[in-house]
């Protein structure tokens, strides 16, 4: 199969679909790995560093897409991208279908068949590409967040820990997850007051048998959520509910009771948000004010670390991605069921339920799209 790997476009998007030692794997499986000319700088991987792991360094990223049986990528394809997907090549990356419907008819009306990194599921029913960067993303929440509390970034100038005879600062984490549980160990790390909210009961007895009294967890209600709104001194969003558009928890009145200064970043503004006042942002111009409260939402978070997430999400992403190209997706789908829940669009049919239902479209069986 030939494999290309092309530069992000999405602005200050910084890593890269595949690593020098990702396309020596590919090599040695009998493919042609295609990588775009500067594709790696930003995760500091060079042309030379994949010249010399066998890749053939193309300049052009149309030469690419025309080239490729399958794309790997990171990030979706944007407007500029969509003319350049074509029928039946593969699309292997994170596409969060569920907000964004000019992506999902773009990539319909290609014929494509697109693969989402975020509603691949493992054995065990967990979602294995979404994982590394969800740790990310959770960790980065309360660096970032910290940042923004200080008085010069516009914040309430609370330290995480306090001090000695100090109060500490009050952070609330909405979603137990992966995300939310990467979030409370750094914060709880830092000494915050943390609380960490969610509908799963049994997840929170998870949560507090790894924290204990470190951390408060209380079961996520309306009632609940609001009171504790008023409470923080920083806020992290981390709601998912895979393929879906997150549920606007956060509603735009409890701003007005918020603490002025205060922070809310939202990790889960790539599927659209879980604060009514959520609007995407990017690195060089991250936040911005509602009703006194600072709002991060930056939807490419770990790109700020792009080594680091590059290497994290290509050793997790590998595995499925030689699959794909060894037997083909078709058979690669057949052999794993979790594999074939993430093929989101097939040849101009919508295969992701949430995602359908997100967007009032059709929903299409993927194993019957193609089987017939």
């Amino acid at each position: 199969m030939k494999i290309g790997c092309v530069t992000e476009i999405k602005k200050h998007e910084y890593r890269s679909g595949m690593t020098p030692d990702n396309v020596e794997t590919y090599r040695a499986n009998g493919h042609e790995v295609f990588i775009q000319k500067g594709a790696g700088l930003g995760a500091s991987f060079t042309d030379d560093d994949y010249r010399a792991k066998g890749a053939v360094i193309i300049e052009s990223a149309g030469e690419i897409w025309a080239a490729s049986d399958m794309i790997i990528k990171v990030k979706e394809p944007l407007e500029a991208e969509y003319p350049l997907i074509r029928r039946d090549q593969i699309l292997y990356t994170y596409l969060h279908l569920a907000p964004n419907r000019p992506l999902t008819d773009a990539l319909l009306a290609s014929g494509a068949k697109a693969v989402a990194y975020e509603t691949v599921r493992d054995a065990a029913g967990r979602l294995p590409l979404l994982k590394p960067m969800s740790e990310v993303a959770g960790r980065l929440s309360i660096q970032e967040g910290a940042k923004y509390l200080e008085g010069p970034m516009g914040g309430r100038g609370v330290l995480l820990g306090g001090v000695p005879g100090v109060p500490r600062a009050r952070v609330l984490i909405v979603g137990g997850g992966v995300v939310g549980l990467n979030a409370c160990k750094m914060a709880a790390g830092a000494g915050a007051a943390v609380t960490i909210l969610d509908s799963s009961a049994e997840r929170l007895a998870y949560l507090d048998d790894i924290f204990g009294q470190r951390i408060q967890t209380l079961y996520s209600q309306e009632t609940v959520l609001e009171k504790a709104l008023y409470e923080a001194d920083l806020v992290i969003g981390a709601v998912l509910i895979p393929g879906a558009a997150a549920p606007k928890l956060i509603k735009r009145k409890y701003l007005a009771n918020m603490k002025k200064g205060g922070v809310i970043v939202d990790v889960a503004v790539d599927q659209g948000g879980c604060a009514e006042t959520t609007k995407p942002t990017y690195h060089d111009d991250p936040v911005y004010t509602v009703d006194g409260v600072i709002h991060y939402c930056v939807a490419n978070m770990p790109g700020a670390v792009a080594r680091t997430s590059t290497i994290a999400l290509t050793n997790a992403t590998l595995r499925y991605g030689l699959a794909i190209a060894n037997n083909g997706l078709e058979n690669a789908a057949r052999a794993d069921g979790g594999l074939a829940l993430g093929i989101n669009c097939y040849r101009g049919l919508l295969t992701c339920r949430e995602a359908a239902e997100s967007l009032n479209l059709p929903y299409a069986d993927s194993g019957a799209s193609w089987n017939s």
